[in-house]
């Protein structure tokens, strides 16, 4: 009913790269050790002068995927609209600047770009002309606190739908299914002065059947019992950092199943049991009775809750979440 892969974003091994415990081959080789046959890039973190590259870094960029037997799958790209101070790109500089990373992607063997949350749905008409011509399809991340009740979210579906082609759809990231907020986000929190009783009020939400985003009432301020809760700017923080998790459920996505072309699977904390915070087990089912063909991306995410002094587990979770993914794929697939 489904052909779900497997590949890993290499946003999941930033710290290892930023902080030159790892290079761009040492990530290539440790994939290939692992068993992970895709890789999803951030162009702009890891090929030098992106989107326009050297030859020289492309062709070094083909030596490893040929090398390490790696399969490019998608690139993520960004739309800086505030490039400048005192406005706004123009919607033809919007256009432009993503024209070079639909060419960038064809160049290195993708045929996706993520675009990310909140790009305007103006580029894509304009746009298609270059992706019929580069076979590369555009794929707006939807995204938990930026994902169906965002006005620009609910733009570019419509617009999506308007033009109906097989190059525009969505990359669905799996933050928007959490059923309960990541125990190290709570933990590095806690470490840094968050009291507990802000804690329990968002965790009471979730119970509840709601999600992070119920910490804001009607008018836009946090909900009484919340604020009567936060003592410290450490508190706040907590408040703040605990409506980007939300709690859908997978039914949601029944109607777009037909523009999903990439998934990302949030990973914050692997358990003995799976992901801390997410049913991946129970989202495969989901997919694969929905026929889903494409990849699932690993995309670990608890690195920026590691706590001062503690070492960062890129490697390790990735290797865990990778394992239980395709355990489970195994068992739903065979």
């Amino acid at each position: 009913m489904s052909s779900i892969k497997t590949c890993v974003s290499l946003y999941s091994l930033q710290n290892e790269y930023m902080n030159h415990r790892m290079s761009l081959e040492d990530i290539f080789k440790f994939l290939h050790e692992n068993k992970v046959v895709g890789v999803e890039v951030l162009p702009d973190q890891m090929l030098p002068g992106a989107p326009h590259p050297s030859e020289e870094t492309l062709k070094n960029w083909d030596r490893l995927c040929e090398t390490y037997d790696i399969k490019p799958v998608i690139s993520d790209v960004f739309l800086n609209t505030n490039l400048y101070k005192n406005r706004e790109l123009t919607k033809k500089e919007c256009v432009e600047l993503l024209i070079d990373e639909i060419r960038l992607a064809h160049r290195m063997g993708m045929n996706i770009i993520r675009l990310v949350s909140m790009t305007p749905a103006f580029v894509l008409e304009p746009l298609l002309p270059y992706c019929e011509k580069y076979n590369v399809r555009m794929a707006l991340e939807i995204h938990a606190g930026l994902s169906f009740d965002k006005p620009k979210t609910r733009d570019y579906i419509k617009e999506m739908k308007r033009l109906n082609s097989p190059y525009i759809g969505l990359v669905i990231d799996s933050g928007i299914f959490c059923e309960r907020v990541p125990r190290v986000m709570e933990n590095y929190c806690k470490a840094l002065g968050t009291n507990q009783e802000p804690i329990d009020v968002v965790n009471k939400l979730f119970k509840e059947g709601k999600d992070g985003r119920a910490v804001y009432g009607p008018e836009g301020g946090f909900i009484p019992e919340l604020t009567s809760a936060l003592k410290n700017d450490a508190d706040f923080m907590y408040a703040h950092f605990a409506d980007g998790y939300e709690h859908e459920p997978f039914t949601v996505l029944d109607e777009l199943m037909p523009y999903v072309m990439h998934i990302h699977f949030k990973l914050f904390e692997m358990t003995e049991n799976g992901e801390y915070s997410v049913d991946y087990k129970g989202f495969l089912q989901y997919l694969h009775e929905k026929g889903y063909d494409g990849y699932v991306a690993t995309e670990y995410e608890g690195n920026r809750w590691t706590i001062p002094g503690q070492p960062t587990v890129e490697k390790e979770e990735v290797i865990a979440h990778q394992k239980y993914i395709r355990a489970c794929l195994e068992e739903i697939q065979g």
